[in-house]
């Protein structure tokens, strides 16, 4: 007995020898830091912390303790090694083991502090869960180097956003979640134009701080819409989730172009670049990256090729452009060797006894197979190349020689880019021009934009001053569209100002404000004694108006078109130095006339017909017969764009239809839907097959055989007249 006492006594002292020994081994470890130890109650309320855990935090422990363990921490998603999508609170409430989760402490402290956790649920004996037990380390300083060393990978090092691989990635996580939520999602591309001129003439450190500042404005416009990155060079990129409405993007794409087309203060001087954008929408456009990708590129293409500083959406018609682009250059080289190349005069008239002052020269190309081009077609492409030299210099020859035939006070004008302008033998060109045709130097207006502003100031006052020396005269084209200075007209040697079109379509509606612009402009040239010519006046209402606000010279065709050489002579020669004003009492901006095959449905059946005339309210549409006035339909514009409306004029086989939801702009001077809809969606609730557009739609999908009463309407062949 006495031995078993003993040895009973030996173990209870080597028992509380053993648990003394693990208190202070557990106490060291938490006093030198290697380690913190936790526990959470049955509810996930934090029950304990080591003291120096609670240190680190910089919090009392009453702050801590009873606090829900997700309320005080949470799961970093910018952690790039993190693969689970699951939130803190859902793991605690699942009683997964914690195994080195990375979480940020979300309560108030001087500094974002990170910590590795661990842990595991504990049970009883008899199976009842009792909370966490785990273990904690401080790892902020690793982390911080780690999140830097992941922001150098996916993030531009010069603007700061987004790069390709980041957003790529981004945009394969968005696409692969949405699909199978049917969700939409916008991608926009956006190239700056003319940002390699500014590069090339101020230097590249002068276009990495344009850069940084165009990554500023695009954070300022997108805020927390959508991520934007830059995938080199002048390209940058938009993801925008759940966003299908095209008049929201098209209203953003404007706003972009609008901020970043604004001037730039660079090393101390002005710079002024623009701004394309090509829009395109999952899943419409595409399912996947690379797709969408694409016809995000194309309507990019598209936008540049269609004279700049527009947006595009994606549409199917769209072919490559790039292609088409080098396509038209082959073509317009061969244009001019050929004489393809043609100059109209459209005529500036006085309104004070409505006699021709002078005529601005603008460039027709009528090609052989495709027929007429238009001039914000081809000369954008020609500007991308060293063919705009050679199209002005020939350009500014023929206007010369053309008006030698006019009467001696009637001048020409003739448009220069800025990348003419910024030619070293731009003045050579001119000064050859006046002396190989004999006109009087102040017969020559020369057009410029005030992109000719960008770069080196000095040669362009240089070239100023060569071109008054030479006695020419200068205008400053679409004043006030951009973001026209007054310091233009304080430094530079401007005979005339010549008010945009965009501001006479608009000058009759009583919710803007072009009204007023004019008469400002009209004001501001008065003050500073230069012309003054208001161009694309159309109707006598606008004619009406801007002759109130003080508008000496128009140009529009409310007095005539552009008309070629030829017939500018008859009629000088007939003695017609005069033209009285002639045109619709109401300008009317919303009308197109169209020639374009649609869907008509009714009910449940599809016929085909044809558009004649489109504006955002309504169309005239022809091919029908026996139509009623009140009769609903559906118009398939195609591409999944579907217009409900209602018939309001009904004559033989033409009707008039009104449009419940107005069209917008498709930023290409068209119209277009604001939403789509897909034609599996039209499948699925019930639309028969012979109603939907045509396409090769799941069996499962489509109910009975789509034929359920007999057509209505007649259908007749419509043929373009």
């Amino acid at each position: 007995m006495a031995v078993s006492s003993l040895l009973r006594g030996f173990a209870g002292s080597r028992s509380r020898d053993n648990e003394a020994l693990r208190r202070e081994v557990l106490d060291d470890f938490e006093q030198a830091g290697i380690g913190w130890i936790w526990a959470s109650d049955t509810e996930g309320r934090l029950v304990y912390l080591s003291e120096k855990a609670i240190d680190c935090l910089d919090r009392d422990a009453d702050e801590l303790l009873g606090q829900p363990l997700s309320t005080l921490f949470e799961i970093d998603r910018d952690n790039p090694d993190e693969k689970s999508d699951r939130p803190l609170n859902f793991q605690l409430s699942a009683r997964n083991k914690l195994t080195d989760l990375v979480v940020r402490f979300v309560g108030k402290s001087d500094k974002p502090r990170w910590w590795s956790l661990s842990g595991h649920p504990k049970t009883g004996p008899d199976g009842s869960f009792q909370g966490y037990r785990g273990s904690a380390k401080d790892i902020t300083v690793a982390f911080q180097r780690k999140l830097e060393d992941s922001r150098m990978a996916e993030f531009d090092a010069l603007t700061g956003l987004a790069n390709r691989h980041r957003m790529d990635r981004r945009l394969d996580s968005t696409l692969a979640a949405y699909k199978t939520a049917k969700r939409a999602c916008a991608l926009m591309l956006l190239d700056l134009d003319k940002f390699k001129y500014v590069n090339d003439t101020m230097g590249h450190p002068a276009g990495d701080d344009l850069l940084r500042q165009v990554g500023d404005r695009l954070r300022a416009v997108i805020a927390n819409r959508g991520e934007i990155g830059r995938l080199g060079g002048d390209e940058f990129q938009v993801i925008l989730p759940d966003v299908d409405d095209r008049g929201e993007l098209g209203e953003l794409a404007d706003k972009i172009i609008q901020m970043l087309s604004s001037p730039y203060q660079v090393e101390g001087k002005r710079a002024i670049i623009g701004c394309s954008v090509g829009i395109s929408i999952a899943p419409y456009d595409g399912l996947e990256r690379d797709e969408l990708t694409r016809s995000a590129d194309l309507a990019l293409y598209a936008a540049k090729n269609g004279g700049r500083g527009m947006y595009r959406f994606y549409s199917a018609e769209l072919k490559d452009v790039e292609q088409e682009r080098q396509i038209m250059l082959d073509d317009m080289r061969e244009a001019m060797e050929q004489n393809h190349l043609k100059l109209h005069y459209q005529p500036v008239v006085s309104t004070a006894d409505n006699s021709i002052v002078g005529f601005e020269a603008l460039m027709r190309w009528e090609h052989p197979e495709k027929g007429n081009i238009p001039p914000n077609h081809f000369i954008p492409v020609a500007e991308d190349s060293d063919l705009i030299n050679r199209l002005g210099e020939w350009a500014l020859r023929r206007a010369c020689e053309d008006a030698m035939a006019w009467p001696e006070n009637v001048r020409v004008a003739v448009n220069v880019s800025a990348k003419q302008f910024a030619n070293k033998g731009f003045v050579a060109i001119v000064t050859q021009a006046l002396a190989e045709t004999g006109i009087d130097p102040d017969r020559l207006e020369l057009e410029l934009t005030e992109t000719i502003f960008v770069g080196d100031l000095e040669a362009t006052e240089k070239t100023f001053n060569a071109l008054k020396h030479l006695g020419v005269r200068l205008a400053l084209d679409d004043f006030g569209t951009g973001y026209s200075s007054l310091s233009y007209l304080r430094s530079a040697p401007f005979d005339k100002l010549k008010v945009d079109k965009s501001f006479v379509d608009s000058c009759t509606q009583k919710d803007q404000n072009s009204a007023k612009i004019i008469s400002a402009i009209i004001g501001l040239s008065d003050a500073l004694g230069m012309d003054v010519t208001v161009e694309g006046v159309e109707a006598f209402d606008q004619f009406n108006l801007v002759c109130e606000k003080g508008a000496k010279y128009i140009q529009g065709w409310i007095y005539s078109k552009a008309r070629p050489q030829e017939d500018i002579l008859a009629e000088i020669a007939s003695g017609g130095y005069r033209i009285e004003p002639s045109g619709p009492d109401t300008y009317r901006p919303e009308r197109r006339s169209v020639f374009r095959r649609i869907g008509v449905i009714h009910e449940d059946h599809r016929y085909e017909a044809v558009m004649r005339d489109l504006s955002k309210t309504g169309s005239r549409i022809e091919g029908l017969v026996g139509v009623p006035v009140g009769t609903g339909l559906v118009l398939d514009l195609g591409g999944g764009q579907l217009v409900v409306c209602e018939v309001r004029r009904s004559a033989d086989a033409t009707i008039g239809v009104e449009f419940e939801t107005p069209l917008i702009n498709d930023g290409s001077g068209g119209l277009c839907t604001r939403h789509r809809v897909s034609p599996y969606a039209l499948a699925a609730a019930g639309m028969p097959l012979t109603s939907l557009p045509p396409g090769n739609y799941p069996n499962s999908m489509l109910g009975g055989d789509g034929q359920k009463s007999q057509p209505q309407f007649m259908q007749v062949t419509v043929a373009r007249s």
